[in-house]
């Protein structure tokens, strides 16, 4: 049977001597910070001050004595790299096994009866992208850093809310692979079910050694304990198995249904010694269908995906890698913030393609909880050269990862590169080009036919966005996918009104992370908006340019008070993205999806997430729970001299029967009118119908508002912008409540309003820095009570908690 050696232990990392321990799987930026031989890049402005690192060359060594190597009882003897960032030149006791140029795949080199020193040698990236700039000539970029010339992490080397750290080593595990005979170097299920038969079918591709090549060899197959086998003899390197399962339990996304997996255990053996095992391989599979309807219809060209048959409104969030040095990111660390991110209501997660393919344990979890994966292939917002070296290593990285990925019924959508179409087509590109290759080639042909050969079973799309063909323009919001980026560099949020686009792959808002992350990032600064520390930690273009204008737009602009600056930042990002998808969710089904940019980050900064970079749950964490919920209430302008709107959308599986309140108010929360409606929502529908003339606010009153409620759902509607409304000078009471008793850190804060209270924020974080509270931004009107559950608190007084409470006052 193979055996497996895992080689984490002994490592050194030098760089023109002077060793020092590593850490594999890691990168030099964690050993030295380790060694305390760099300041932390992530506190203070400290990130320039490690800018060397990535300039120069390293070197990764270990001894694989001959008790390593021997491997006696084996016919072969396997040196597995499952991830080398990026450009490294590996040798074995001063032998050269080989070198690579691509972080994105994994690497074998046999070293059969080998050992010595183990080598593994480094080149700056710079280096080696100048290297291959150098043969293929320049391309065109949105930031002045040379990602598109190698095959790494692009947001390693910068972007608009990420530190430019430019890391190197052995970032993924590297072992010892020992066998005879033969081995199992590829498999592929393919997983498909109809009528309610699941069907897989593996195609497997085997290595055998030498003295291998004429043995009979054998593939078992078992899915679930016992539910299917199946056997087939291998002739020569390839065997194809095939196998059903009456009545398999469908894989749905979370909402629509249960999630069960099934274990798919293959056994390699060798047929003439009583079937000795030779190789095995284990994953989980799930049976469900996945369609893309890109079908053509009165309003453009769709994009909606059908699982199972059931046609789904994603809600989704845009994912970049949690951590700008991934080897930091655990199996724990996933789970933890992907269960945050389902919590959220999320129920699709786009795998950024300025990033990473991912961990298995990514993957896993997305599986275990029903979180779609649309995932990109790795391009953005640059021209990428197609001619060699980097077009074999696109292939080459391409095929290995849709090999490695496609076992997850989580992930439903291969997308071929992120805003590269448009960039071709509006960003200026063509006349730099000169006819020179873009990387069109790839998203357009390269890749499809990949995914065709190798995974059928999934859509393919060219781009984020893309139209579906150059008839029309790549990022034409009638046409396929849409990013929505003009509104927050240049508009108000209510311009995402204008338009519905078929489905909105890419748009947000920014904000400044929570309190508690400032202050360890920022250690000693006095904060204000544009203080030292603030300012380096605001990668975008006129970053707090446009944080301030938002605000200004709809509050007077706080002028020397950081902690109220603050707290409307996070408003005015939590209510731009609500606005979006509010109006873009009561348009179902012509739009069909929503992708927020983005659930979160990897270190700590001002950016449009939602959980900061330290895991610290933003206020749009908690509106995205709202609006992402099944059940949404929401008012929306009507059109010309129309009253507002009353939308009610309901994307679970059974009809909602909604009593519905609406109550038009004085701005001292007395009532003008009010009705009940009792509505009917089918299921996975949505129902819109124009407010009564009577319960509507005068268009432009500032002492009017609409609030509709049904349950625990609320909307509310100002015909003005907040600045122009007459809201009262906000009272109320606030009583502390330790139900668990006194010093556990566990309260519950009781709100009382004596006046209309708008946006009421509790930044438990303020009350100690693991502080959380159970609940965002909320509305009260005179008389109502609210409860906030925190946990984790350090400092619970009445001032304390008093002094964490923050709303919208009066202009």
């Amino acid at each position: 049977m193979k055996e497996v050696l895992p080689l984490a232990e002994g490592w050194s990392l030098s760089h023109s001597g002077n060793p020092l321990p590593a850490q594999v799987p890691g990168c030099v930026h964690t050993d030295l910070l380790a060694a305390d031989l760099i300041p932390d890049p992530f506190l203070g402005v400290n990130e320039p001050a490690v800018a060397w690192v990535g300039q120069r060359a390293w070197t990764y060594a270990r001894d694989l004595p001959a008790s390593d190597t021997a491997g006696e009882a084996h016919e072969r003897t396997d040196l597995v790299f499952d991830g080398l960032d990026t450009a490294a030149t590996i040798t074995l006791d001063g032998r050269e096994l080989g070198r690579t140029r691509n972080m994105h795949r994994r690497y074998r080199f046999d070293v059969t009866s080998q050992h010595g020193r183990l080598e593994v040698d480094f080149a700056s990236a710079y280096d080696e992208a100048a290297s291959v700039r150098a043969l293929t000539g320049e391309r065109p970029n949105v930031y002045p850093e040379p990602f598109q010339y190698i095959r790494k992490m692009a947001c390693s080397f910068g972007w608009d809310w990420g530190p430019t750290l430019v890391t190197a080593g052995i970032w993924r595990p590297v072992r010892l692979e020992r066998w005879s005979t033969a081995r199992l170097a590829d498999v592929r299920p393919l997983v498909t079910v109809h009528d309610g038969t699941g069907r897989v079918e593996i195609r497997i591709e085997i290595e055998r050694t030498a003295q291998g090549t004429a043995r009979p060899l054998a593939v078992r197959a078992t899915v679930g304990d016992g539910l299917a086998e199946a056997r087939g003899v291998v002739e020569g390197t390839q065997v194809v198995l095939t196998m059903e399962v009456p009545d398999a339990a469908l894989w749905w996304p979370r909402g629509y249904g249960d999630q069960p997996l099934y274990d798919l255990e293959l056994a390699l053996v060798e047929e003439a010694a009583e079937e000795r095992p030779l190789d095995s391989w284990h994953r989980r599979i799930g049976f469900r269908t996945v369609e893309l309807d890109r079908s053509a219809d009165e309003h453009g060209t769709g994009f909606t995906l059908v699982v199972n048959g059931e046609r789904i409104f994603a809600r989704g969030v845009n994912w970049i890698p949690d951590d700008v040095f991934p080897s930091r990111i655990t199996p724990e660390r996933y789970r933890t913030r992907l269960r945050q991110t389902a919590d959220a209501g999320v129920d699709l997660v786009r795998i950024w393609g300025g990033g990473i393919y991912e961990d298995d344990a990514f993957y896993d979890a997305c599986d275990e909880l029903g979180l779609m994966v649309w995932q990109d292939f790795l391009f953005a917002c640059a021209a990428y050269p197609e001619e060699q070296p980097l077009r074999g290593e696109v292939e080459a990285e391409a095929r290995d990862n849709v090999v490695r990925l496609m076992p997850h019924p989580s992930l439903v959508l291969w997308n071929g590169n992120n805003e590269n179409l448009w960039g071709f087509r509006d960003w200026d590109w063509e006349p730099e080009l000169r006819g020179d290759s873009w990387g069109g080639g790839y998203y357009l042909d390269l890749l499809p036919r990949i995914v065709a050969e190798l995974d059928p079973t999934r859509p393919y799309t060219a781009g984020s966005p893309w139209s579906g063909s150059w008839e029309h323009h790549p990022n034409d919001p009638a046409h396929g996918t849409y990013h929505s980026w003009e509104v927050w560099n240049r508009r108000d949020y209510a311009e995402y009104r204008d338009s519905v686009p078929r489905f909105v792959s890419e748009f947000g808002w920014q904000a400044p992370p929570a309190l508690a992350t400032l202050r360890r990032a920022l250690p000693g600064e006095r904060l204000a908006p544009d203080s030292p520390g603030m300012l380096h930690h605001q990668k975008a273009e006129d970053g707090n340019g446009k944080l301030n204008r938002g605000v200004a737009r709809h509050f007077d602009l706080p002028e020397g008070d950081f902690d109220r600056w603050h707290y409307l930042t996070q408003v005015v990002q939590a209510r731009a993205i609500a606005t979006g998808i509010e109006h873009w969710r009561s348009h179902w089904p012509v739009c069909a999806g929503t992708i927020v940019w983005q659930i979160n980050d990897c270190w700590p900064v001002s950016s449009w997430s939602a959980i900061d970079g330290d895991g610290r749950l933003k206020p749009l964490y908690h509106e995205l729970r709202r609006v992402y919920a099944d059940r949404l209430l929401t008012l929306q302008p009507g059109d010309g001299d129309d009253g507002p709107v009353l939308a009610a959308v309901n994307q679970s599986a059974e009809p909602w029967q909604a009593r519905i309140t609406l109550r038009r108010l004085r701005a001292d929360g007395t009532e003008v009118a009010e009705h009940v409606l009792d509505v009917t929502v089918a299921a996975r529908a949505v129902h819109r119908r124009t407010v009564p003339q009577d319960l509507a606010p005068a268009q432009g009153s500032a002492k009017e508002l609409l609030v509709a409620d049904s349950e625990d759902l609320r909307s509310v509607h100002l015909p003005v912008t907040d600045r122009e409304f007459a809201y009262p000078v906000p009272h109320y009471d606030v009583a502390v409540e330790s139900p668990m008793g006194a010093g556990t850190g566990n309260v519950e804060v009781v709100v009382t309003a004596h006046t209309l209270v708008r946006d009421l924020l509790l930044q438990a974080d303020r009350l100690g820095p693991d502080a959380v509270c159970d609940t965002g931004l909320r509305t009260l009107l005179p008389g109502e009570q609210l409860r906030l559950r925190v946990t984790g608190a350090t400092d619970t007084g009445a001032n304390a908690v008093r002094a964490a409470l923050f709303c919208v006052e009066p202009a």
